[in-house]
C-alpha cells in the first residue's frame, strides 16, 4: 500500500523516468523535512521559553512572592454598579463600621480595583461557597482581621445566611457557620501573633507597652490552628508604640525604646515587624497536628489616613476619592512593612521545602490609594474619636476578599496547584 501510493501519481509514461527519480530522491527530501522539523521544535521550544516568561511577567517575585495574577500593583477605576452588599442587605455589620447607617457620603462605594496586567473579578459569593465547602478558615490578627471576617460574612449572606456560632466576651474569638455548605468562618483577634503581656509602671498600673514574647505563640490562635484548612494572617498597628521583645523571658530588643533603655537594641517598627512574622510561620511550619494541605496567607500592611492629628487628638479622613498613583509615596513605613512581611514569606516558604504552603497577599499599595474609605466620624463609635483605621462595610476592604477568592481559586485549580 504504502508503494503504490507513493508512485501512484506517475501515470505518464514519458514522464516515468523523472517520476522515478523523483521517487529515488524522496528518502534524502522526507530526511531533510524531518531534519528541519526537528530544528524548528527546538528553536519552538527555545523560543515558548521566551514567550512563557513574556506571558507571565504578571507573575512577579517581589519579595519572593510568585503570582499567577499580580494584583498587588493598579488603580481603582469607576464602578458604577456599586458593591454587592449594602446595610440593608446585610445586618450582621458592625456599628463601626456601618458608615452609610451614620451618612458618609457614598461616592466611596463606585471603586473597584483593575490590577495593571490582569483582571481581579467581581466577588462571586456561590463560587466562594463551592471553594470552601467542607472547610475552615480564621482570619488571624487585630482588629482588620474581624474587618476583613464582617466583608466576608456580608459578601457571601447574599447567598447563604450563616448561623452566629460563639463569640466570646471580649470578642477575641468570633465564629460564623454556613450550614448548607458546611464552611466555618472565623476572627481571631491577636495584636501581635505571638504572646503579648501589657507592661505595668512601678505604680503596678497598665501602660501603653507591651512584652511580646517571640518564643510563644498567642493561644488564641495556636490551640486552634490543627483544625484550620486557611489561615489568614495579617497585622502591624500595634508596633508603633514602645514595644519590648522577649526570648527566654528576658528582654532582647525593643521598638521606640532608645531613649528610655540604653542596653537594649531598638529594632524598629519594621525590624520587630519581622520577629513576629517570622515566629508565627516557623510556628506554624512546626505545627506537628496541622493539616498537611493547610493554606496559609499573609495579608500585608494597610496604613492609617488619619490627617491634622490621630486617633484622639481630633484627627481625621474627610477624603472623598482614592487617591492618583502620584499621590501616593512609596517610601514610607508602610512600604518597608510590606516588604518585610514578604521577605518572610518567601523565607518561610523556601525553609519548608514544600511541606507547607505560604504566600502573601498583597493589598498595601491598594489600600494606601484609599484615604475616602474609613469610617471617619461616620460611625457608631461618632463621640469617641475618628476612626482613620477600619474600613466601611461596604467599601475598599471588600477588594481583600475579592483576592482572597481569586488566589483560593487558582491554588484549588490542579493546574496550579502546588
Amino acid at each position: 500500500m504504502r508503494s503504490s501510493t507513493s508512485v501512484g501519481f506517475c501515470t505518464n509514461r514519458r514522464a516515468s523516468q523523472q517520476c522515478l527519480e523523483v521517487v529515488r530522491a524522496a528518502p534524502f527530501a522526507f530526511s531533510l523535512i524531518a531534519l528541519s522539523v526537528v530544528l524548528l521544535i527546538l528553536v519552538g521550544i527555545h523560543d515558548t521559553s521566551s514567550l512563557r516568561s513574556t506571558m507571565f511577567d504578571s507573575t512577579t517575585r517581589k519579595g519572593g512572592d510568585d503570582e499567577k495574577c499580580d494584583m498587588s500593583t493598579g488603580k481603582w477605576v469607576r464602578e458604577p454598579r456599586g458593591p454587592i452588599y449594602t446595610n440593608l442587605t446585610c445586618p450582621t455589620i458592625p456599628g463601626g463600621r456601618n458608615c452609610q447607617k451614620y451618612s458618609k457620603d457614598p461616592r466611596h462605594l463606585y471603586w473597584r480595583w483593575q490590577p495593571d496586567r490582569c483582571e481581579l473579578p467581581r466577588f462571586a459569593p456561590a463560587r466562594f461557597l463551592d471553594l470552601v465547602r467542607g472547610k475552615r478558615l480564621a482570619f488571624i490578627g487585630d482588629s482588620l482581621a474581624g474587618n476583613q471576617m464582617d466583608s466576608l460574612i456580608c459578601l457571601l449572606s447574599q447567598v447563604e445566611r450563616p448561623t452566629a456560632m460563639y463569640s466570646d466576651a471580649s470578642d477575641k474569638i468570633r465564629k460564623w457557620y454556613f450550614p448548607a455548605h458546611d464552611f466555618t468562618v472565623m476572627a481571631l483577634t491577636t495584636r501581635f501573633l505571638v504572646h503579648a503581656d501589657p507592661v505595668r509602671d512601678n505604680d503596678w498600673k497598665i501602660t501603653n507597652s507591651f512584652d511580646i514574647h517571640l518564643d510563644k505563640l498567642d493561644s488564641v490562635w495556636r490551640s486552634r490552628l490543627p483544625e484550620l484548612d486557611y489561615a489568614i494572617l495579617s497585622g502591624g498597628n500595634w508596633f508603633f508604640r514602645v514595644n519590648y521583645f522577649l526570648e527566654d523571658g528576658r528582654r532582647v530588643g525593643c521598638t521606640g525604646c532608645h531613649d528610655s533603655v540604653a542596653d537594649l537594641t531598638d529594632f524598629g517598627v519594621a525590624g520587630g515587624v519581622r520577629r513576629v512574622v517570622r515566629a508565627a510561620l516557623e510556628g506554624i511550619a512546626r505545627c506537628r497536628g496541622c493539616k498537611r494541605g493547610l493554606v496559609t496567607l499573609l495579608r500585608t500592611y494597610t496604613p492609617s489616613h488619619f490627617e491634622h492629628g490621630t486617633w484622639y487628638d481630633g484627627g481625621y479622613c474627610n477624603r472623598t476619592r482614592p487617591s492618583e498613583e502620584g499621590e501616593v509615596s512609596l517610601k514610607g513605613v508602610e512600604w518597608e512593612l510590606r516588604a518585610v512581611q514578604r521577605e518572610e514569606v518567601w523565607r518561610a516558604r523556601e525553609a519548608s521545602g514544600g511541606k507547607r504552603f505560604f504566600e502573601a497577599m498583597d493589598v498595601t499599595k491598594a489600600m494606601m490609594m484609599r484615604p475616602d474609605g474609613h469610617p471617619n466620624w461616620h460611625s457608631v463609635n461618632r463621640k469617641i474619636s475618628n476612626d482613620c483605621l477600619h474600613w466601611c462595610l461596604p467599601g475598599p476592604v471588600d477588594m481583600w476578599n475579592e483576592m482572597l477568592l481569586q488566589r483560593l481559586a487558582e491554588i484549588s485549580s490542579p493546574a496550579v496547584a502546588r
